[in-house]
Parts: structure tokens; sequence; C-alpha cells
């Protein structure tokens, strides 16, 4: 075992549970999870951090980077430098507000290309499902993308059009014929349409336009689809906690449905947001405390598997302040990890919850077998974290390239002392290497 670094701390997060550790790391590779003062082996270098805490790299799997065609949006240099300085080392990319989607393995290749030099951290791809491109989800499947994803109501963006029952059923066939996984966003078109519609700055009538009976009911549509197909799905950015129960009996009955939700629902209550303020405009929206306060009970239970970013920049001069015309998506990607250390600390969580939440699951959910925890054979990916230090939220320290963000002002727990990528250090106290990041397929 030729080991070059052995990574030190008092609390090392480990699949047992936090404990003293010396991590040995040979060629990128986790060797060994060794006893706290086990003999340092010739030619290793040793990093102690003292009691910082050492969590597995985190894993987001929802990341709009945009990148190519709206790279004034966000793009894979600004997107994984935010990354990297948020503790997280894999990323995947969702398959549109870039140009073109990912939606053919052509288009794949097109941001593959554009991604390879600028990734400071690891990242993969989504392909998209669309009412048209049937016949090219088992060729992206075998180009190596994790999954697809699908909209069942409008996405915002006019090359992404969504998939109504029929077409989803079609999709969802497809998908299932080669054992690959469908991600959606399940809001029902029907529901919003009839909602009221209002203009203005009013986050109440925002929150109005986006009911709860709208993730309802497609994710019951969705788990009627995936039980009948024996498919595997996958809800996105679950904001409503009255779909909880439905999820979790369905999942009893072994449906294959697994569920994320995200920072901004559950920091962030509809009843804070100030009119006008459409930092905090996402679809699904925001809501109310006691919503709030289920979806963590779904954390705690398990029915809810894994928390991730939804990270959908924009532009400043599309974040107007009617929340009606304003581009719907949250900027959290470096802000994640505190942003949930900060509450889960509060409602009596530990750091090993969070490890769970934001890099076990999500890597189980994309098949990320390299990734997720610190024990031997996976990636030597850590993010070391401060938890009892404290910072309050400068929009002009983050990395994003537009730098817009709910949290703005927020004082947040846990500050990302470094950043590690297969055994290299790629952010120590805030400054960043140069792009070192690979590109994932499926199953490498």
């Amino acid at each position: 075992m030729d080991v070059n670094l052995v990574l030190r701390s008092t609390r090392v997060i480990t699949p047992e549970g936090t404990r003293p550790a010396s991590i040995a790391v040979s060629g990128g590779t986790i060797a060994a999870v060794l006893p706290y003062d086990a003999e340092v082996p010739a030619g290793a270098r040793l990093e102690d951090v003292g009691d910082d805490v050492v969590l597995p790299g985190l894993v987001d799997t929802h990341v709009h980077v945009n990148d190519p065609g709206r790279t004034e949006w966000e793009g894979f240099w600004t997107a994984t430098r935010a990354a990297a300085a948020g503790g997280i080392t894999t990323l995947l990319d969702m398959p549109l507000n870039s140009l073109p989607p990912t939606t053919t393995v052509e288009n794949l290749r097109v941001k593959q290309d554009v991604a390879r030099a600028k990734a400071h951290v690891d990242v993969g791809f989504w392909g998209g499902a669309l009412p048209d491109n049937v016949k090219d989800l088992r060729p992206l499947h075998d180009a190596g993308v994790f999954g697809f994803k699908c909209f069942l109501s409008p996405s915002g963006v006019e090359e992404f059009p969504e998939l109504d029952q029929e077409r989803l059923a079609t999709s969802l066939a497809e998908i299932s014929g080669f054992g690959g996984l469908m991600i959606v966003h399940a809001e029902d078109p029907h529901h919003l349409a009839a909602a009221p519609q209002r203009p203005g700055g009013a986050y109440a009538d925002f929150l109005a336009s986006r009911p709860r009976d709208a993730e309802n009911t497609a994710i019951e549509n969705l788990i009627d689809q995936a039980r009948r197909l024996d498919a595997r799905v996958h809800v996105l950015h679950l904001s409503s906690s009255d779909a909880l129960p439905a999820i979790a009996a369905a999942r009893a009955e072994g449906v294959k449905i697994t569920v994320e939700s995200c920072p901004h629902f559950l920091t962030l209550t509809a009843e804070e947001i100030p009119d006008g303020a459409t930092e905090f405009k996402c679809c699904p929206p925001i809501r109310e405390a006691a919503n709030q306060d289920a979806l963590w009970q779904g954390l705690a239970d398990g029915t809810i598997d894994c928390v991730v970013s939804d990270h959908s920049p924009s532009t400043a001069d599309l974040k107007t302040p009617d929340f009606a015309s304003a581009w719907g998506g949250i900027s959290s990607l470096q802000l994640g990890l505190p942003a949930i250390w900060t509450e889960a600390r509060r409602r009596g969580h530990d750091l090993t919850d969070v490890v769970r939440w934001m890099s076990t699951g999500p890597a189980r959910l994309a098949g990320l077998d390299r990734k997720g925890a610190i024990e031997a054979g996976r990636d030597a990916d850590f993010a070391v974290l401060d938890p009892e230090a404290t910072f309050t939220v400068d929009p002009a320290e983050l990395q994003h390239r537009n730098r817009i963000t709910a949290y703005a002002g927020r004082t947040l727990h846990g500050v990302v002392t470094s950043t590690w990528l297969r055994g290299e250090r790629i952010v120590d106290q805030g400054v960043l290497a140069e792009p070192s990041g690979r590109l994932l397929e499926r199953n490498n």
C-alpha cells in the first residue's frame, strides 16, 4: 500500500459513526481509515486538521450550470468553484437551461467538451426526456448519463417542453426497459392553470399560484405510472409535505420511488419573504413554516432521501420585482452545507445526518459507488468543516457568476476550511486551486 497522504482529525465521519481517525490515501483513493494515532507511513505527508470535522465530499445531483448557451447566467468554471468552496466535490448537471439541452448524444458531447477544462470538481450529466426524443433515451443511457429529467408542467424554457401523462408513460416504459432512472419535476399543469394568477410583488399571490395540490396530484400520478410500469422514479425538489404519506406508502408496497428536498425549502419560510423579493422565487415555491416542520420530519424518518441545491441561477435583470414574471430559481450551491447545518443543529440533528442527506444519499441515487462515504476503496474526497464557526453571507464573496442569493445577510454556522478531491486540496481557507475535476459517466 503506497500511501502518499494521511489526513488526521479528532472528528471523522465514517459509516460507523464519528471518531478520531487518520485517513490513509493512496493514488487518490482511500486506502484505509486508521486509528487516530496510527504511525504515518514512510514517504506519506501528514495533514492534521485538529478538531475540524472531516466529512465525505458532498454530492449535489441537482445543479443547473447553463453552459454552453446561457453562460451569462452561470458556467462550469464559476459553478464548480462555488461547489468546491461549499464542500461539494461532485455535481450532476441538469439537462436544461443550456443551449443545446442534453437531449441527444451529440448535445451531451458538446456539453462535455465545454466542461472538461473548466471543472474544479467532478461533473456528471443528466439527460432530458422530451415529447419527441424517445429514440434518443437509450443512446444517451449508453453514453453515460445518470438518468433522465422531465417536466410535467411547463419548464420555463421553450426548448425543453413538458410531458403529458401519455408521453410520460411512453418515456418511462422506454427507460425502465433498460433499467434507467427518471427524475421528475412534479407539478400538475391542470392545477396550475386553475390557480389564481395575479401579477405583482406580493409573495402571497405567487404562493397561491403554485398550490400544494399541483405537487400532490402530480406525485400521485407518477406513483401510479411507476407502479404500473415497474419503473424507477425520483421526485425532484419536494416542497409540499402533504405528498410525504403517499410517497412513504408507495415505497412500502415496493414502488421504486425516491425523493429529494432542497436547502431553501428546509431553511426559509413563506412568512419571512418580503414582497418584491424575487431572489426567493422558485418553482415549486417556498411554503409556510408548518410545512417546513413536516419536511424535516420526512428527513428524520427517511422518507426524504437526500438534500440537494437545485441551484438555478440567472442574471440580475431577470429577477424583476414581479413574482409572476421574474425568473424562478435560487442560487445556493456554495451555501447549502452551512444553511442545512445551521437549521439541522437547531432541530437536534448532527453532522452524521447531514452527511447522509447531502453526500451518501445523493451518491446512492446516482449510483456513484466511489463517492459518498469515508471508507476504503472510495475516492479521497473530503470537506473539512469548522462546525462551530459562524459567518454572515456576503453576496460579494460568493463564487457564483451572478451573486444573487436569498441568504444575503444571514448568519450561518459551519465554515468549510478546506475541500479535497481525490487526495488533493482544491480549496484552502477560501483559496481555490486550478481545475482538476473529472467528467463522470454512469457506473464509473
